[in-house]
């Protein structure tokens, strides 16, 4: 006869081994990959790695196999024991050496941009007005008489200072309205038939920090700058909800093809956000969208001040933070500057009110609960930024716990970057952005201006937070190109020889982390998500290339790299 003890041991065994069966019995093993769980230390400030990061000689993976279980992981470690886990319905990937990281994260986001990209004509890339032209062109031959075409992507910093004017688009273009909006949307060109139809002439009244050009007869020579472009913009017909839906689903499922499992989409207005919420009730989201809401759509900011940012962290589409606009950009000569922009005497940009910015509003916003991410470009402009969020703090001492951001924080006076760390700032910046602009801002801010100018390191030094991404659709949000930039500071060509201030370059370490963990932190999912391990959300991203042993031997290769796979809470959202 078994003794009371035996007997309770047996039950608690038998209890165990049954629970086993039921709650372990994994849905998803990945297998004999090279995972690494980011679980160790980060680096320090400096850029050391931590001793407890997997390296020997070259970077090792810390696991080979990772266990989903619906939503959550439950195993990480080898493949023998992952197997142990295996029920009748599991799916076994076998990775084949593949490449597993957490789940990437791209902290400032466009998604209908990136959707109506796909509709748009590529502007991406034209070097000459002909070039453009001829893209446009192509695409006027099979769209009906009276569309609009929409085009974007000719760089406005790289084509500040030979700006066409609309007159060769004009003519050979002139049954359809065109808006060729720039890479960063701080410039537009609007055909004639496109000034006609939205009413701009020579008595159009000019907004504060916007600027039309004109032609020698005094009329608008369909060139638009800074705050001018929604002149054209806005007026474009917007589509329908169901339009509006199909947009944002194939921007988000293109983020999922590219290995994202989770995006910050930034200034979202009241049309927006319906088709979003309307996505989320019908269970179609494919990624996580945290929303920003614009700090322009006052109507919509006055719904949620009242109602209050979300509870929860663990939805598809949680809403949290309120982007804001306080200066242009540099390119386009209209971030705004402490002192005259190096190639345009008298000229430092423009910002506040006069780019759209309600100080009132946003503060309440704060009081509310709200993250700001305020977009900051020029020296003067985060300074200003600065000074008011640290205003806000001494009127609403709790605002300091709301990580607010600062969306670029491109050009920073050297008084004013450990002000973030002091301020609990994040700065929220995009590695593309500093190789797609080293071509010519120097020259907008000069040889001294330039040293505090996308100075990622100086800010890791002085305790700033940090977060990348690619403000798609301006830049492009392929990760291999973020990474590969943020470790070398050199363009797709490996130019400059050597990097572009590389003093400013990150490693791969802290690149991972800023793209995975330390976004999560910048949206508060950081205990949720942002490393592989048992208990958090099953969101990971499969590559076919290892990015931290080729930073190390061969960092130009990362850009060869493609996604295989990317997996959302759980569940296969994108397979190559």
């Amino acid at each position: 006869m078994l003794s009371k003890i035996s007997l309770f041991l047996l039950l608690t065994i038998l209890s165990a081994c049954s629970g086993n069966i039921e709650e372990n019995d994994a849905d998803i093993i990945l297998t004999n990959g090279r995972v690494y769980t980011m679980r160790w230390e980060a680096p320090r400030n400096d850029g050391t790695i931590s001793d407890e990061a997997p390296i020997e000689t070259d970077w090792t993976p810390d696991a080979d196999a990772v266990v989903i279980n619906g939503n959550k992981i439950g195993f990480v470690g080898s493949t023998p024991d992952a197997l142990k886990l295996k029920g009748d319905k599991t799916r076994i990937i076998d990775l084949a050496g593949a490449v597993v990281i957490p789940g990437l994260v791209d902290s400032h986001t466009h998604v209908f941009g990136v959707g109506a990209a796909i509709e748009r004509v590529d502007l991406i890339g034209v070097e000459t007005e002909n070039d453009m032209l001829e893209r446009v062109l192509e695409r006027a031959k099979i769209t009906p008489k009276g569309d609009w075409i929409i085009g974007r992507g000719w760089d406005e910093g790289v084509w500040a200072n030979r700006y066409p004017d609309n007159s060769l688009l004009s003519e050979l273009i002139p049954d359809h309205p065109v808006f060729l909006l720039s890479l960063h949307s701080f410039a537009g060109l609007a055909n004639q038939k496109a000034l006609d139809i939205v009413g701009i002439d020579s008595d159009t009244e000019i907004p504060v920090g916007g600027e039309i050009r004109f032609n020698e007869n005094g009329e608008p020579n369909g060139l638009f700058l800074n705050r001018a472009v929604p002149l054209v913009r806005n007026a474009i017909p917007i589509p329908s909800k169901q339009g509006l839906m199909r947009r944002a689903l194939a921007g988000l499922n293109q983020m999922a093809e590219d290995g994202f499992v989770s995006v910050h989409d930034a200034g979202l207005n009241t049309e927006m956000m319906a088709a979003l919420e309307e996505l989320e009730l019908e269970n179609a989201l494919p990624i996580r969208v945290y929303a920003m809401l614009s700090l322009r759509d006052e109507p919509l900011m006055e719904k949620w001040i009242e109602k209050g940012p979300d509870s929860d962290s663990d939805s598809m589409l949680v809403t949290k933070s309120v982007k804001a606009y306080y200066d242009g950009a540099l390119g386009s000569r209209g971030a705004r500057l402490l002192y005259d922009y190096h190639d345009r005497e008298g000229h430092t940009g423009i910002s506040g009110e006069g780019y759209g910015f309600n100080q009132e509003l946003m503060a309440r916003a704060m009081k509310k609960g709200f993250q700001v991410a305020v977009h900051a470009i020029g020296d003067a402009g985060n300074r200003e930024v600065l000074d008011i969020i640290e205003n806000v703090y001494k009127v609403t001492p709790s605002a300091r716990k709301n990580r607010n951001r600062i969306e670029h924080a491109q050009v920073m006076h050297p008084d004013d970057i450990p002000r973030l760390a002091d301020l609990n700032i994040i700065a929220s910046m995009e590695p593309p952005h500093a190789v797609e602009d080293k071509t010519w801002a120097e020259q907008r801010l000069g040889p001294e201006r330039i040293k505090g100018a996308y100075a990622w390191r100086s800010l890791l030094i002085n305790n700033t937070r940090l977060t990348f991404n690619s403000d798609n659709p301006g830049s492009d949000h392929d990760i291999f190109y973020g990474l590969h930039s943020a470790i070398t500071r050199q363009d797709k060509n490996s130019q400059p020889e050597g990097g572009w201030y590389k003093e400013q370059a990150v490693n791969i370490d802290e690149a991972v982390r800023a793209y995975t963990s330390w976004s999560a932190f910048a949206n508060f999912t950081e205990d949720y998500t942002g490393i592989i391990d048992e208990g958090r959300w099953a969101d990971i991203t499969i590559m076919n290339i290892d990015p931290f042993v080729l930073s190390e031997d061969s960092p130009v290769d990362i850009l060869d790299g493609e996604i295989l796979m990317t997996i959302v809470n759980g569940s296969v959202v994108y397979e190559r």
